[in-house]
This record gives C-alpha cells, structure tokens and sequence, in this order.
C-alpha cells in the first residue's frame, strides 16, 4: 500500500510539472521615487526638492501590480496602476493631493525563450491615431552571480537563494527551477536557468504572490508583427517625446504638478 501512495503521489507530482507549461504569475511591487525626478508645479511655477515651499508628505514609494503571462517558449509581462500622478496644492502650508492619471501609452514586455531576447512594444496613441512600435534587446544578465545554499517556499515553489552586484549594490535574488523557462522582473537579474519569484535592493522590491497554471495561447504572448521594429534608443526618445506632450497638456489644465 505504502508504495502505491508513493507511486500515486510521484504521477501527481509529475502531472502538476507538466501542466505548467503555460499560465500567470502575479507580482507585488514596491519602488522608490527619486526625489530630483519629481516635477511639483504650485500656482504655475515649478518647485523643487529642497525648496522651502516643497510638499513634505509626497509618498517617496509607489506600488503596483504586474503580470507574467506565459506559454511555451514565449511570454509576456504587463505592469497596472504604474501610473503618472498629479500633485495637486493650493499653496505651502496646504495638504498635497495625489490623483493617478494614467500613462500616455500602453507597454508590454515580451520574452523569447528561443532567441533569448526581450522585445517591448509600445503603443501611443495621439490625436485620434495609433502608433506602435517595437525594439529587442538580446538577453544580457549581470555578472558576478552567487548562488547560496538557502531556500525556502514563495508561492508554493521551491526558491533558492542569490546575490548579485547590479547599480552598485547587491541585490537579493530568488529563483525556482521548477517552472519550465527562465526570466527575472529585473531583465538584467536573469538566472542561467529559472524564474525568479522575488528579489530585493535598497530601491525596488518584487514578490510572486501567486502562481496560476492554466490554458494560454502562444499567440497572445507573442507581439504583433505589424509593430514598427525601431532600435533601443529609438524607442526610449519615443518614450520621452509622449511623457513630454503628456506632461504639458497637463500642465494647461488644473494648477498642479506632474511627477
């Protein structure tokens, strides 16, 4: 009887691993706001960190919710409620108001096992038009991992411990082997093999707080061959020029400021 339990709980086991090929994993994650990449405008004129008549109780952290969605070899990670915010004040002495205002485009990230590469797809939309764009990157994880001998359990898995020199600390990492293909949040705090459910620095923090297995679709985690395939840089000025338009169509709005 006893090995028939054993051999029953081994085709269980094996099953789960197999299942696995496709599903969601769900992230928390915290980060820190650099003060200087703040822009508060009170009564039309900007204001500063450090300046008298800057807000003191502005949130210095932002959280939001992200999603891995993946499927064989490929896979896609979106971000919601990363939003632009507006500070809103009627002048120093006053309470600021925080109002989440949205992006003005749509990104996703998506992973290619088989070419090892990330590609990010941004989608802007200006003026009645849709634009969309895509840039790859190939994978390039940062040197100087160190695996340790410490596991433990996050959200049902089996993680192990490293640490990693990345923007000149030391970053925590934990990674699993048991899902089937390998990505990090954090492109450049990549495992040779694995996923890593959580990791750690002084500035941003993510954990998976739940691992989904179900059906999904190759086709809607690959980005759409109709996008523009521009270079890295291309991308980001691409980036910057619509925060930018964003940033001041807000600003011929209510008094307030952007951050």
């Amino acid at each position: 009887m006893k090995k028939a339990l054993l051999l029953l709980a081994a085709t269980a086991t094996a099953a789960t691993a197999t299942a696995q090929t496709s599903g969601h994993i769900q992230y928390e994650v915290t980060q820190k706001v650099d003060p200087n990449a703040r822009r508060v405008i009170i009564n039309g004129q900007e204001v500063k960190p450090g300046s008298p008549d800057f807000p003191a109780d502005i949130p210095d952290t932002r959280s939001f919710a992200m999603t891995l969605t993946f499927a064989g070899p490929y896979a896609k990670e979106e971000r919601q409620g990363n939003a632009m915010r507006m500070v809103m004040s009627n002048g120093p002495g006053t309470a600021p108001q925080v109002t989440n205002l949205g992006r003005p485009f749509e990104e996703a990230v998506y992973v290619n096992q088989a070419e090892r590469a990330f590609s990010t797809v941004l989608t802007v939309k200006k003026d009645g038009a849709t634009s969309t764009y895509q840039a790859a990157v190939p994978f390039a994880p940062a040197a100087g991992w160190q695996d340790t001998d410490q596991t433990k359990k996050i959200a049902g898995y089996t993680c192990r411990k490293a640490t990693v020199p990345f923007k000149k600390e030391t970053y925590t990492v934990w990674y699993t082997t048991e899902l089937p293909f390998t990505y990090s949040p954090v492109k450049e705090l990549l495992p040779a093999k694995g996923v890593v459910l959580a990791l750690e620095g002084s500035g941003e923090q993510f954990r998976a707080g739940k691992v989904d297995a179900k059906p999904v679709k190759e086709s809607e985690v690959r980005p759409a061959q109709s996008a523009q395939t521009v270079t890295a840089d291309q991308l980001q000025d691409v980036r910057q020029k619509a925060l930018a338009d964003f940033r001041q169509k807000m600003l011929e709005g209510p008094e307030g400021g952007l951050r």
